[in-house]
């Protein structure tokens, strides 16, 4: 059988056992399962179950081979997670159409499983600057508060905003406008570390969240991320252009959420936006280009 299925233009690797192939399979390497139906050890009904039970990156297809001819054989092996069967001794030519069959059924979920990836990210990713929306911050801010609130982790966030940024759109127009945007994000993505994330708040605000990062380091990030901004004029196609900006930076308050417990993860995180949000003001009346703290 291995012979013929390599022949057929499959990879092939063949042990001998339920269990070695349970183990093989966890790697997450294989895409399809061609399995007898009874077996030293764990046997082919028991491995359908086993493999269905496993969190595999995709779908794996499984073709089960008996030789029972009962009904309720095959009802039990279908209902184990088999896909589909075929009866021993196989014919040739049976099993390659059979396995084709499986085949194509795996190429289409996984043009779905990418379809669908796409239109999430689609759904969650500011196009202009590559950043996360509002639809993810609300989301996805909600969700690591409340990690961090029972976990008795700090958490903490940035609000960046440009400064005079509508005079760039003014002077030079809205297509400079968005390289500005563009480039702004990615001097600050350079700035962060992997764990941190950013999202364009509306405009020219953004959002980074900070996770396990109390109030003092989350100042240290944000005067990083202002010196990334204001090191060094942006390029443009008009020429170079001075800017900078400013933060606001506030963190959860661990003890005062423990305390009101009757406080959701929602007010939370809508408490540490609004304090982030008039940290930045202040930096904003304060004269631009400085980091204030909540």
């Amino acid at each position: 059988m291995s012979r013929l299925l390599a022949n057929a233009g499959y990879q092939v690797e063949a042990v001998s056992r339920g269990e070695h192939a349970l183990e093989r399979i966890q790697t997450g390497a294989f895409h399809m399962l061609v399995t007898d139906w009874q077996m030293p050890g764990l046997d082919g009904v028991n491995l359908c179950r086993r493999v269905r039970e496993t969190e595999l990156p995709s779908y794996l297809y499984i073709l089960m081979l008996t030789g029972n001819s009962a009904h309720a054989d095959v009802v039990a092996g279908l209902d184990a997670g088999a896909d589909d069967f075929i009866r021993k001794p196989a014919d040739p030519g049976e099993l390659i159409a059979r396995l084709n069959s499986g085949r194509r059924a795996l190429f289409r979920e996984q043009a779905l499983r990418e379809a669908s990836a796409q239109i999430r990210e689609l759904s969650i990713i500011d196009p202009l600057v590559q950043a996360f929306n509002r639809r993810y911050l609300n989301t996805q801010l909600h969700r690591e508060v409340g990690l961090a609130l029972r976990a008795g982790q700090p958490y903490s966030v940035v609000m960046a905003d440009l400064d005079r940024f509508k005079k760039v759109n003014d002077e030079y127009g809205h297509l400079a406008g968005d390289q500005v945007l563009h480039d702004f994000v990615a001097r600050l993505r350079g700035a962060m570390r992997a764990s941190d994330w950013i999202a364009r708040f509306g405009g020219e605000e953004f959002l980074i969240a900070l996770p396990s990062t109390a109030l003092e380091s989350a100042a240290h990030v944000a005067e990083k991320l202002r010196l990334a901004v204001a090191s060094s004029p942006f390029e443009l196609r008009v020429g170079q252009i001075p800017l900078s900006a400013s933060f606001g930076v506030a963190s959860l308050n661990l003890a005062a959420a423990h305390s009101s417990a009757a406080t959701s993860t929602v007010d939370l995180s809508e408490q540490l936006l609004l304090q982030a949000d008039a940290a930045l003001y202040r930096s904003k009346a304060d004269g631009r280009n400085r980091v204030s703290v909540s």
